[in-house]
């Protein structure tokens, strides 16, 4: 009897663990993140001067800024928005650029900016668009999103943009606007647009296009 009641307990106490391990592999999950997702370094309330070579160059302000070395391109991303602000040598504002998502990738120099991307220069002039790209190295800007550039002389509007950083000298294809006829007839070569609309689209060459799609990461 007592031998009886003895393996009944056996039986009992070895089903209770096997119920016991069972649902303790059943509640058992991955991470939650990759490794390589989570941020290295999150800042909020960024207000911070950025310099080069021993320049102030920029001032960066932005509601959250996150740094993510583990990433393959390594990138800053400034999801909450940014505004950035560039001085010259004088540490005068030069221009602004604003935008509602940006991400900074190290390697390349390359800044990705999206959502109501707005540039104001020291000169009056203006840009609009939902994407920028801008790459520090080869000091270009440019965007295949509907642009819009307005500057005290003229209005341009067009599908493909590109320029200099300073926006001294740009480009704009499939293009409307208004435009005085000192525009259509100038031979100045300091005027940054000095043909009709058309024969900007002559001037525009599809393959270098190509390439700044190539030369550009994905913004993930």
């Amino acid at each position: 009897m007592f031998r009886k009641a003895l393996y009944i307990i056996n039986i009992v106490v070895g089903s209770l663990f096997l119920a016991s391990c069972q649902e303790q592999v059943e509640h058992t999950a991955p991470a939650i993140y990759d490794r390589d997702s989570v941020a290295m370094m999150t800042t909020y309330g960024v207000n911070t001067l950025i310099s080069d070579s021993g320049v102030i160059k920029y001032r960066i302000v932005a509601e959250r800024w996150e740094v993510n070395e583990k990433k393959n391109p390594s990138r800053q991303v400034f999801d909450k928005g940014v505004l950035l602000e560039q001085f010259d040598q004088s540490f005068h504002i030069n221009s602004y650029i604003q935008c509602d998502t940006a991400w900074y990738y190290d390697q390349q120099k390359l800044w990705v900016l999206h959502g109501r991307v707005r540039i104001l220069t020291k000169d009056g002039l203006r840009f609009n668009s939902e994407q920028l790209y801008w790459d520090e190295l080869k000091h270009e800007l440019w965007s295949y999103r509907y642009s819009k550039l307005v500057t005290p002389e003229r209005t341009l509007e067009g599908n493909y943009f590109k320029s200099d950083d300073r926006m001294t000298k740009y480009i704009v294809t499939n293009t409307k606007g208004s435009f005085e006829r000192a525009d259509v007839t100038s031979d100045n070569p300091t005027d940054t647009m000095r043909s009709q609309p058309d024969s900007i689209k002559e001037k525009f060459r599809p393959q270098a296009v190509a390439r700044a799609k190539q030369a550009a990461p994905s913004a993930q």
